[in-house]
């Protein structure tokens, strides 16, 4: 007689066969397994009975598989949310004010540059050079003594003697007197959200900031 563990009878085959059609890699469904399983119970070898632990053992395997199915579907939902929820955050950003890394930002004739600086550590002297877009340099601002964090800075658009500068792009260099060496320091600027675009292929979304370009949503370090 046949090793029913190991080889369907007839009647279990049968069985298989007239099992609705499944998609590619859909497999088995939960009524399909233990109806599946019901019938090799039945028609196992009375002499050769599987063991106990044979059934668990596939009832293990079929949670297994099935948990770990839900359990994406459940990584899925979870991901449409998180994904409609920062479009919520980020649509309610437009018209406002963000702070975000980079050492450029655009001077309107007659307005201002503001940011921060991230210092690493406490500072005696913390100074800016701006340059023009020639690189050529216009102002030196001393900000004085801080402790470490964001030093925050405005830039009213003069140059050194005190003249109105025209609009353009400026860029921002920031060195801070630590240990009596001069050490570079992260520049953030200021800048407007003017608009926001979402990914089709379900990445955060980007901010499109006045003068600035295109930054993803989780380079901003404040709202104002």
């Amino acid at each position: 007689m046949a090793d029913s563990n190991t080889i369907l009878p007839a009647e279990l085959q049968h069985l298989a066969l007239k099992q609705p059609e499944k998609k590619e890699g859909s497999g088995l469904d939960q009524d399909a397994f233990l109806e599946l399983m019901l019938t090799q119970i039945q028609h196992q070898d009375p002499l050769n009975p599987m063991e106990s632990g044979d059934f668990l053992s596939q009832m293990a395997q079929f949670g297994t598989v099935n948990g770990i199915t839900e359990l994406n579907g459940s990584f899925a939902t979870l991901a449409s949310s998180l994904q409609s929820s920062q479009a919520l955050q980020a649509s309610t950003m437009v018209g406002n004010t963000v702070l975000v890394p980079g050492d450029k930002s655009a001077l309107v004739s007659g307005g201002q540059i503001s940011g921060a600086i991230d210092l690493t550590n406490s500072t005696s002297n913390l100074m800016l050079n701006i340059t023009d877009a020639t690189g050529q340099s216009v102002r030196q601002v001393d900000l004085g003594s801080h402790s470490g964090g964001l030093a925050k800075f405005t830039w009213d658009g003069t140059d050194n003697n005190g003249n109105a500068l025209p609009g353009g792009t400026y860029s921002i260099q920031a060195a801070a007197l630590i240990n009596s060496e001069a050490v570079a320091q992260s520049v953030l600027v200021n800048a407007k959200v003017d608009s926001v675009s979402l990914s089709k292929s379900g990445g955060e979304p980007l901010l499109n900031l006045n003068g600035l370009g295109t930054i993803s949503i989780s380079e901003v370090r404040e709202i104002m």
